[in-house]
């Protein structure tokens, strides 16, 4: 099954492209109401403080004398601590931290170092080592370049920091509001924090600044994180006033079991860690917005409230990011959509995007490219239903796990459903007649409509949507023909990608804990994607990276992601292997041995069957017969997301073939308006977007238009082109055209245009 976006894991999409919150606004979001504003008149902190705050410090404080007398009890061994590059420091266990190999090393590391690595396990700076071990010692690790990248919190050091910074605005929060505090994560610009105001009450954009003045008294201070390992008694003695805690740790704590507890100055917070050594470590602080949320994200329970923030280690680094910002925020793909009537939404089908003529013609560009792309490559295109009985469902496995994200709706007391993806029906197309070996490998696509019933509260513009069609393949191959197969997919992925400039990594999920079939299948199936990956390495294609146990219950797969103008990763394309779906659907073709047995005269020996036997309970192929491998392959992704995509990426700046506004061809005067139509009807008849402006607007107030809706070429045109039936160009991304110059045939400019555009060069230029 191809994913819709990234492809679609929780919260991986909320935050890729700019101001991306679940920001409670229309149709079952979380939306208080409006209160008057006075937080300007309330003092910078709530006076007394809750009374919470004592209680948890009081407990912390007996439980940390206890912990502490256990520890200074353990017995102290020498241990190695392996650094790599073959450097290995001796060290005393319970006694050493990697803060203090730090300092060993050099002041400016042990300034510079976030977080360490212990056996690949995120470790505390000033937690003691307890054994030996390898340690790695990450700092914050900012890329290079100008603007971060986002999802920045791709990088564990990133997390770790952020998330010592919610700390430090949970803090805030309490300290102003006396808030009951619920869950505070990082995410991929910056972290944010939920909470429940007392009564009710809401966060106020004025409330932003005395927020960061409390939260600059706590970095001042260098307030240190202590961890401390509660059990599960401990913690609702600790949480006994806050509903939210108590909910979390009664469902998330198994009984007789301990987590723990970290604290920065008054605040103490129920968090797994790891964090910064102390709240020094944060020079730059901001909180950038608010809105509502609910708690767990389920419109049944309470209204929240969540603020918003980023920090860094660096104040050039907090610079860099809103001038980060800024530059996103221009190429907001929901901007420029509105900007040039590319498309909107509506409040009655939300999550459903209003396509106008503009935007229709990328999304149809889109799909002519890839059809002609199918076409070279021997894709077959299928037209399959919208809507099902439950029952094919209920053979693929979806009703059982993804039935709650599905459009689900009755039919003759029978109930049924809108696809969320295309996967099952291509099974029943595959499997509605007998099949040979010789079909084999059978490419199946498929721009089908599909749907998902994404909550009200995740819906952003077009990288979260309800409705949408995807560039959906599922490949049906013999076991022998997987390696070929994914190797004519890379080159797929670097010819696509390629026309749009995107660079990709590939990234190989195998196996997790929880897998359906024989291990020995998953093993042959995992070497034969890491043969095809390096073999595309060595043909000159990017590293692949291994994603131990990160695999799709079903099968290995292979994550693609692209980055963009700013550097930001998205996840667009994947490959998955899948022998379940087919096992389900009971899928099978005639093998050549198969085939040979068919023929033979009677008396003949039973042709022997391809691939192991069945596992119990798994119904065998017929005699004669193998169960196909079905690959399911997805290199854009969803249409809609992809062009959110790539309107930020090129800033709504149009390579030429993909461009909904190619050409507009501007009068100098009225006279000349019959040429202009005509030049108009030329270069359409060549399957161009030409407009012309023969309205009452003087000529430099119809260049200005067109330069604001950013076609890639402006016609001026007077009485010398008429007579000489020529053009006067202006390129868009070339300044030194601006003014008249060199008159250009009309037959060479449409020479010239169609080699760019059916080049499909991303450089605008003739």
């Amino acid at each position: 099954m191809a994913e819709q976006s990234s492809l679609d894991k929780a919260g991986e999409l909320a935050g890729q492209l700019v101001d991306r919150t679940k920001r409670a606004a229309q149709g079952g979001k979380a939306k208080p109401k409006k209160e008057k504003d006075t937080s300007a008149s309330r003092s910078l902190e709530l006076e007394p403080r809750a009374s919470y705050i004592q209680h948890r410090i009081q407990l912390f404080e007996e439980l940390k004398a206890k912990y502490d007398k256990e520890v200074a009890e353990k017995p102290r061994e020498h241990i190695n601590i392996s650094l790599g590059n073959d450097r290995v420091e001796v060290g005393t266990s319970w006694e050493t931290t990697p803060a203090f190999v730090a300092r060993q090393i050099s002041k400016s590391l042990s300034e510079r170092v976030v977080i360490a690595l212990v056996d690949g396990e995120l470790w505390d700076l000033e937690r003691p080592l307890e054994k030996s071990c390898q340690l790695e010692l990450l700092d914050f690790e900012h890329p290079e370049g100008k603007l971060p990248p986002l999802p920045p919190s791709s990088s564990p050091r990133k997390k770790v920091f952020w998330h010592s910074s919610a700390h430090v605005l949970g803090e805030a929060a309490e300290l102003r509001f006396g808030c009951d505090l619920c869950i505070g994560p990082p995410v991929e610009d910056g972290f944010y924090y939920e909470m429940a105001l007392p009564e009710g009450g809401i966060v106020q954009p004025s409330d932003w600044k005395p927020l960061e003045t409390i939260a600059g008294k706590a970095i001042k201070e260098k307030q240190k994180f202590e961890r401390l390992v509660l059990s599960k008694a401990d913690l609702l003695t600790m949480f006994q006033d806050n509903k939210y805690k108590q909910h979390i740790i009664k469902d998330k704590i198994p009984d007789g079991t301990s987590t723990t507890v970290y604290r920065c100055g008054p605040l103490i917070d129920l968090c797994r860690g790891p964090h910064v050594p102390n709240t020094g470590r944060i020079k730059a602080f901001s909180i950038m917005k608010n809105s509502a949320s609910y708690f767990l994200g389920d419109a049944a329970n309470d209204s929240l409230q969540r603020i918003y923030g980023v920090s860094f280690p660096d104040k050039k680094l907090m610079e860099e990011h809103k001038k980060y910002l800024e530059e996103a925020a221009k190429r907001d793909h929901r901007k420029i959509g509105k900007d040039q009537e590319l498309f909107f939404f509506d409040e009655l089908s939300p999550g459903s995007c209003f396509f106008l003529p503009h935007g229709t013609r990328i999304y149809n560009t889109l799909q002519t490219f890839l059809r002609s792309q199918y076409w070279e490559r021997g894709y077959d295109e299928v037209i399959s239903p919208n809507m099902y009985n439950s029952k094919l469902w209920e053979t693929s496995g979806h009703w059982a796990h993804y039935k709650d994200d599905m459009f689900t709706f009755e039919v003759e007391k029978d109930q049924w459903a809108l696809k969320p993806m295309n996967c099952p029906g291509h099974c029943r197309i595959f499997g509605h007649r007998e099949r040979s070996y010789r079909e084999l490998p059978w490419r199946m696509a498929d721009f089908g409509v599909l749907h998902r019933n994404e909550a009200s509260g995740a819906l952003t513009g077009l990288t979260r949507v309800r409705r949408f069609q995807q560039d959906d393949t599922h490949v049906f191959c013999t076991q022998d023909q997987i390696t070929s197969e994914i190797e004519g997919l890379f080159d797929f992925l670097k010819e696509v990608y390629g026309c749009f400039g995107f660079p990709f990594k590939l990234k190989l999920s195998t196996r997790p804990e929880k897998f359906l079939g024989e291990i020995k299948t998953w093993d042959v199936a995992e070497q034969k994607l890491r043969d095809a990956l390096d073999s595309f390495t060595a043909r000159g294609g990017a590293k692949w990276e291994l994603n131990e146990g990160d695999g799709a219950f079903y099968g290995p797969k292979i994550d693609i992601t692209i980055s963009d103008a700013l550097r930001r990763e998205h996840q667009c394309a994947t490959i998955q292997l899948d022998f379940q779906l087919p096992q389900k659907f009971e899928l099978e073709y005639r093998t050549a041995e198969g085939a040979t047995k068919a023929i033979k005269p009677e008396g003949e020996p039973e042709a022997k069957k391809e691939g192991e036997p069945a596992p119990p309970g798994i119904k065998e192929p017929s005699p004669g017969c193998a169960r196909p491998v079905m690959i399911h392959r997805a290199i854009i992704g969803s249409f809609e997301r992809f062009i959110a995509i790539l309107t930020e990426h090129f800033a709504g700046k149009w390579p030429f073939w993909l461009s909904p506004r190619q050409i507009l061809v501007v009068p100098v005067m009225p006279v000349v308006n019959d040429y202009v139509i005509e030049v108009q009807k030329i270069f359409h008849k060549e399957g161009m977007y030409v407009d012309i402006d023969i309205s009452g607007n003087t000529m430099q107030k119809k260049i200005r238009e067109g330069q604001l809706l950013s076609y890639n070429f402006i016609f001026v045109v007077g009485a010398q082109e008429r007579d000489s039936r020529t053009v006067n160009i202006r390129n868009r991304d070339d300044q030194s055209t601006q003014a008249k110059g060199e008159l250009v045939p009309l037959a060479d400019a449409i020479g010239k245009l169609i080699t760019l555009r059916d080049e499909r060069k991303l450089v605008n230029a003739m």
